[in-house]
């Protein structure tokens, strides 16, 4: 019965598998550094948010397209393993899987490069192959690893089924008014926010102007990430600063992820925005103090224990 009950999150989107090298520091173009630890992650950020809406609770469906391959083949594996539909995770019988390799320094920061294989190759097609999916979803989400017309063929559908769309622009790139007029929220970090924009957001101030040009655009929630500082969310009925937690960071990659995988299942259970975003700031928190993208994924258990930890501070 309580599987029954669960938000169904359809997400939309890439699988990579990381390949991390911690080390003390990010090396310098050109320079080569010894000493580093390796170890491999399930990744991309399609999946990191399927994984991450999953573990938060989620019933979830991925839409991808993934190489038939070793890593496909550990990909899908670690999707079942964590109860996400694969019904629609689509192999691709000439194109490798996508793979990205990370360097994570001591203090958490990061540097990546992704080579997208099959990722590239989800269509529009494979879209409309997973129709099914769309009519009895809560909430899509998706972000911009995967072809554009591919996202737009998605929130064309979810129009047509009204299903809301979270959309998270990461990697950065010009959007067309079409498509964020369908996008219910926008999940832009600073960078990504700017890049959009134009604005360069250094502050609250700042970050109300890049969401209102978002908002002019069509968008009808914009949520800026802001790492620690949480995230600066405004919508038609004003703006507002939701605080982030202080914790120590081991890792950030994914954490944006892991932000747009719980906040879309505390929407799709009915949350209020404010509610739901504190709920996702907590996701993000215990993912940085984790290596690697979805092993860094936390718990519904988890969650909620931490923000009973905080306990509204």
């Amino acid at each position: 019965m309580e599987e029954l009950m669960k938000a169904r999150i359809l997400v939309l989107g890439s699988s990579n598998t990381d390949m991390i090298i911690k080390l003390d520091r990010i090396p310098r173009p050109g320079e080569t550094i010894l000493g580093g630890a390796f170890v491999t992650a399930a990744g991309g950020k399609g999946a990191n948010q399927a994984v991450g809406a999953a573990r938060a609770g989620g019933q979830v469906t991925f839409i991808a397209r993934v190489g038939q391959d070793m890593f496909g083949d550990q990909a899908v594996a670690g999707f079942v393993k964590d109860g996400v539909n694969v019904k629609h995770v689509f192999r691709d019988k000439t194109n490798p899987s996508g793979v990205a390799l990370i360097f994570v320094a001591k203090d958490g920061e990061n540097s990546i490069a992704v080579a997208g294989g099959a990722n590239a190759r989800l269509s529009p097609v494979d879209v409309k192959e997973a129709t099914a999916a769309f009519a009895g979803a809560s909430i899509l989400v998706m972000q911009l690893e995967t072809p554009l017309e591919t996202v737009q063929a998605a929130a064309d559908l979810a129009a047509k089924n009204g299903v809301p769309v979270i959309l998270n622009p990461a990697p950065a790139q010009p959007l067309p008014d079409k498509l964020l007029k369908q996008v219910s929220i926008i999940t832009p970090n600073e960078t990504e926010a700017e890049l959009l924009t134009g604005i360069a957001v250094i502050d609250d101030a700042s970050a109300a102007a890049a969401a209102a040009k978002l908002r002019a655009r069509g968008v009808r929630t914009v949520i800026i990430t802001l790492g620690a500082r949480g995230a600066f969310v405004t919508t038609e009925g004003g703006e507002q600063l939701v605080p982030g937690f202080k914790v120590k960071a081991v890792d950030t990659t994914a954490a944006g992820d892991i932000f747009n995988g719980a906040l879309a299942v505390a929407l799709a259970e009915g949350k209020p925005l404010e509610q739901a975003v504190r709920f996702a700031n907590a996701a993000a928190a215990i993912s940085v103090t984790r290596l690697g993208a979805q092993p860094s994924a936390p718990t519904r258990r988890e969650i909620e224990r931490f923000l009973k930890k905080w306990n509204g501070g």
